[in-house]
């Protein structure tokens, strides 16, 4: 992963094997604490769906993050965000593994970071806006079409429900959502499922 200042970037992985990663409701809230108390000092995060085998992340680095980690005086090639998400993962792994007296790797190898903003990101005819908002629709619509709820507000480990006003989450800077997505009160009140075009979801992601 390599990341920009200030550009906006969906951060995702899955269970090895497509193997559930989160197990009962403290391994979902286990890990965002970690995001709230890890990736914040190098990241905004925007919004994010955690579900049984995979989890979304939507963010924009900062300036600390995009720095390289220097190590012996000598400058590398990682990232102190990348780093971070990487050592999240690893140490997430190691506490679930040691609940489930298992081994082995949780996830797979590679998170990725795909770019939503610049030229290269976006898809013909589509505003930047309305990518975002796509992106955005398209991560806490997750939990509906799984049919793990019956609305998005139902489902905890999203940021759906701060944004739908039924709770007052600390992991997302939601005022920079609002501002950067153009959100207004009548989207959150909205499920989404129908704006959402599969041909564009397949090419966005």
């Amino acid at each position: 992963m390599h990341f920009g200042p200030n550009q906006i970037y969906h951060v995702y992985n899955r269970g090895n094997n497509k193997q559930p990663i989160f197990f009962n409701d403290a391994n979902y809230l286990y890990f965002l604490q970690k995001i709230k108390t890890e990736w914040k000092k190098y990241a905004d995060v925007l919004c994010y769906c955690l579900m049984p085998n995979h989890f979304h992340v939507m963010l924009v680095p900062n300036e600390e993050g995009c720095k390289n980690i220097v190590l012996a005086n000598k400058e590398t090639y990682m990232q102190n965000l990348s780093k971070t998400i990487g050592k999240t993962l690893s140490s997430y792994t190691k506490a679930v593994n040691i609940q489930n007296k298992a081994t082995g790797n949780l996830f797979q190898k590679k998170t990725k970071a795909k770019l939503l903003t610049g030229s290269n990101s976006l898809i013909e005819n589509l505003s930047t806006c309305e990518y975002l908002l796509t992106c955005f629709h398209y991560l806490h619509q997750n939990p509906l079409k799984a049919k793990l709820v019956n609305h998005l507000a139902e489902w905890p480990y999203s940021s759906y429900p701060d944004f739908y006003n039924e709770r007052k989450g600390t992991i997302c800077n939601k005022s920079l959502a609002i501002k950067l997505l153009e959100l207004s009160e009548i989207d959150f009140k909205k499920d989404y499922i129908s704006e959402l075009n599969d041909d564009i979801i397949e090419r966005i992601f």
